[in-house]
Order: structure tokens, then sequence, then C-alpha cells
């Protein structure tokens, strides 16, 4: 098998695609852009595919391009994943408390819960655990872990439940796409019906768009993927609309690398919830978390 590519130059092209050139990509990594140039270079050799235009007034992906980028999110997205989880992994040999969250809490609510509870009780250790909403649930119930945070509208009977926050999915499409610039307001049967850049089953979000989508026809999804940040990228790079947490594309919307599309006649607002197993009151830093996450 040849060589795989580099994780960094992945990032390169995926930046190219987000920033609009080369050099603005170049220019977010701290190199040249010959240097950037080169490896995007050794990338299409080491791939067989045309990935940049290159014109007198600068360098864009190109179609192949555009999907190489996708697909490079998802890498990324996968090799982050792994670092968390090794992270966690470390802390949780001499972890006081072992939780577990889905992938959209952890990422954008998690980190200021720990934060709190660091400051609180300095000598508590945590290890975190980062699945999916199913995988959490399960962990719980297998005394596994103390304590686990999810986004499905449902959990598995044997959990303890409290409501710590809310999140509304939306939809987002690249700026190129069609719906970037319809002036009608997107209908939930219509959402249904379009193949869609989905998270994987058992996943908090995948959960609530089946229940929201469940009395309606549907279509089959365009692609399946275990991360935010590759869903995004399939978005971004113009393979399908996505539905996401807020929590995860707002910073894209923001910036325009994604539009998001005003949506009307289904209810994709959903309930964060902790969960612990029932008929074990939570004691100790595990009480003190889910007395933080909590607050309003």
């Amino acid at each position: 098998m040849s060589a795989l590519p580099n994780l960094d130059s992945l990032k390169l092209l995926v930046d190219v695609g987000e920033l609009g050139s080369l050099g603005r990509a170049a220019r977010a990594a701290g190199i040249a852009q010959p240097s950037a140039s080169k490896r995007i270079a050794l990338l299409e050799r080491r791939l067989g595919l045309p990935l940049l235009e290159r014109t007198p007034r600068g360098s864009t992906l190109t179609a192949e391009g555009k999907m190489v980028a996708g697909w490079a999110a998802q890498v990324l997205g996968a090799a982050q994943e792994l670092m968390r989880a090794a992270q966690a992994v470390r802390l949780s040999e001499a972890a006081h408390l072992r939780v577990a969250s889905s992938m959209t809490v952890a990422e954008y609510l998690v980190p200021r819960w720990l934060g709190e509870l660091q400051h609180r009780e300095p000598d508590v250790q945590v290890g975190l655990d980062v699945v999916n909403s199913a995988d959490v649930a399960a962990r719980v119930l297998a005394g596994e872990v103390e304590l686990g945070f999810v986004e499905g509208p449902t959990v598995p009977d044997g959990l303890a439940v409290r409501v710590v926050g809310t999140d509304r999915l939306v939809v987002v499409v690249a700026p190129a796409h069609p719906w970037a610039r319809r002036r009608t307001v997107l209908r939930g049967p219509e959402l249904a019906a379009t193949p869609l850049v989905v998270r994987e089953p058992g996943s908090g979000t995948r959960e609530t768009l089946d229940v929201a989508f469940a009395a309606m026809h549907r279509a089959s999804p365009r692609l399946e993927l275990g991360s935010n940040s590759a869903v995004k990228g399939a978005a971004q790079a113009g393979v399908a609309p996505a539905v996401l947490s807020g929590y995860a594309v707002e910073s894209d919307v923001a910036t325009g690398r994604l539009v998001e599309v005003p949506l009307t006649g289904v209810n994709l607002v959903r309930s964060l919830r902790a969960v612990w197993r029932r008929g074990r009151p939570l004691t100790g830093p595990a009480a003190t978390l889910l007395a933080i996450a909590g607050r309003p």
C-alpha cells in the first residue's frame, strides 16, 4: 500500500476550501505559500487526483479537491477524537470520577463544567469517555462511569435523568448550495425527502432527527458519519445539506463557511440531560459536577 498522506497536508487542503485560497491557508498554517504548494502537489501525486485549480488569480479546490477535503475533514475529526480519547485514558488511570459524554456536549459544554469542578475541588481527577449517546447510557448502566451526559430524546430504563440544557438542530449547507439562496422557508417534509449528511445511528443528533421525521416520507441519508466535524466537512464540500447541533455550527455560520437554512414544520429542539443509575444517588465530585451542569 502506498504511503498515507500526513495530517498537516490534509488540514492544509481543508483550509484551502474553508478560507478560499491557498495563500490564506498557508498563512493560517504559518508556512510560506511555496511550501504549501509543494505539500498539496505531493498530496495530489499520492492520491492521483487534481486537487487545486491554479490560475493567475490564485489556487482554489477542484471538484475532486472538494470531495477529498470532505473526506479529509473526517480523518482530521477522527484524529482529534483519538487524541481526546488518549488523554481521557491517561487521566482515567488515577481518576476519582469517571464521566461519559456524548460528543456535542463533550465538545461545547463539558470543558466549562469540568473547569469549574477543578476550581472547586482541585484534587479531583476526572476520566472522560467521549462516545455517542447510546454508548453513554450503556456505560452508565454497566457501572463503568458514575455520571453521563446525553443528547438523545430517549434514555433506557434504569437511569435517573436531569435536564441540564437545551439545544436546537439546524440545517446547514455550503454557500454555493441552492438552498443558501432560497427565498422560501424550508418545510419539514421537503427536508425529510432530501438525502442528507447525518450522524451515525446511536448518536443523539441522529435519534432526534429520526424522531422528528418519524411520520414523514424520508429519503435515505447521502452519508452517515461518526463526528460533527466530519459532517460539517462534507456539508462545506457541497456533498449535501446537513443537520447538526447549533453549538457545532455556530462559528461556521458566523464566518460564512456554512449557511443556516430557515426551517418550519418540524421540531428539532432537544433537551441535554445528565444520567446516572437509578437508585444510586450521586455523592462527592459526581454530585458537585451535576450541580454545576444543572445550574441555569
